[in-house]
């Protein structure tokens, strides 16, 4: 055998790929169905290929053909979370749950070594069927399954995030993810706190050209001031309340309009986290949203990674999106680093 080979499917930006990169894992491919995913994962992890192909037309004959001969093959994905998440449950079946059973078939046509997949918690805690019978049928191939819900803080990711990860080993090997590499949970200020002010609306381009932050329309300027760090829309005088915050269902959106806090970690990243009003992504002490390289370094993508080709402007949905789908790097290296370790 000569080493490690892994496909990344639904590989976005790269963050999966970049993090097995990291981990010491060659990654030959990234499928997505996504053409914007491109650039991202091309010009940040040299030597892996971008396929721009949907799961559901990708043949095992295809994906084999993507593996150099003689190496251990890995294939990883991270199936569009979305339609699982606690949200999404409650609104019936969607149709994007298939995707995990196109995953299933393409390992059936190519019996790879090992199998990962990270998704949301709700996947397990839920007993999803998608899910239920995504293991069920590794185990029928002869894999053996580890999965568990983990804090992705212990794995040096600054949010108090917690997804699932499944490793599963061909021929009864069994691999289990990594005992926690952090003691300590990295907070806002250790991942942000160097970089430049900027203002709503604006952003510091010869430093950064993702490193700018969405504008704001006067009501919420005014909000954003109205809130300490660490605050929310609850902090606010009534003046400034929206309708929907005094009804009896706004009780349960504590965290919408709110503030970071420096001293712990960040909440989910999402891919509307450069929104002020979609969660608490409000910068911990100046008034405007976090930025799109905030984001990006929330989810551990190291400084330099680029989003954005030369000479183009960034589009706050597309990065935004692209940083928000993505697997933690610091999570995906703890993955890789399992897998090679075992």
């Amino acid at each position: 055998m000569k080493g490690f080979a892994a496909v990344d499917l639904f590989c976005g930006a790269g963050g999966m790929t970049h993090g097995f990169l990291q981990g010491g894992m060659r990654v030959v491919a990234g499928v997505d169905i996504d053409p914007s995913c491109r650039f991202p994962l091309e010009a940040n992890n040299l030597g892996t290929r971008f396929v721009e192909q949907s799961i559901e037309t990708l043949t095992a004959g295809e994906l084999a053909g993507l593996y150099p001969r003689g190496v251990v093959r890995v294939l990883v994905g991270c199936a569009p979370c979305q339609p699982f998440s606690k949200y999404a449950l409650r609104d019936g079946p969607d149709e994007r749950w298939l995707l995990l059973y196109e995953f299933l078939r393409l390992v059936r046509g190519v019996r790879p070594e090992v199998v990962s997949m990270e998704n949301v918690p709700e996947l397990k805690t839920q007993a999803h069927p998608a899910y239920c019978d995504f293991v069920a049928g590794l185990e029928q191939l002869g894999y053996q399954v580890w999965d568990d819900v983990v804090r992705c803080a212990d794995y040096g990711v600054p949010q108090a995030r917690r997804r699932l990860v499944l490793i599963a080993g061909a021929s009864g090997h069994g691999i289990q993810l990594v005992p926690a590499t952090h003691a300590r949970a990295l907070t806002v200020r250790d991942a942000i706190g160097h970089l430049p002010p900027i203002e709503a609306g604006g952003g510091s381009p010869p430093y950064d050209v993702i490193h700018m932050a969405s504008r704001l329309s006067p009501t919420n300027r005014e909000r954003i001031r109205a809130t300490p760090e660490g605050g929310s829309w609850r902090d606010w005088p009534a003046s400034l309340r929206s309708p929907c915050h005094v009804r009896d269902s706004g009780r349960y959106y504590g965290s919408v309009y709110g503030r970071m806090t420096w001293d712990r970690p960040a909440p989910t990243i999402t891919t509307q986290c450069h929104g002020y009003g979609n969660g608490r992504f409000g910068h911990p002490e100046q008034d405007r949203a976090i930025s799109l390289r905030e984001a990006a370094l929330l989810q551990t993508f190291p400084p330099g990674y680029t989003f954005v080709a030369p000479g183009e402007r960034p589009a706050f949905r597309q990065v935004g999106r692209h940083i928000g789908n993505a697997v933690p790097v610091a999570l995906a290296k703890a993955i890789a680093t399992s897998i090679t370790e075992a």
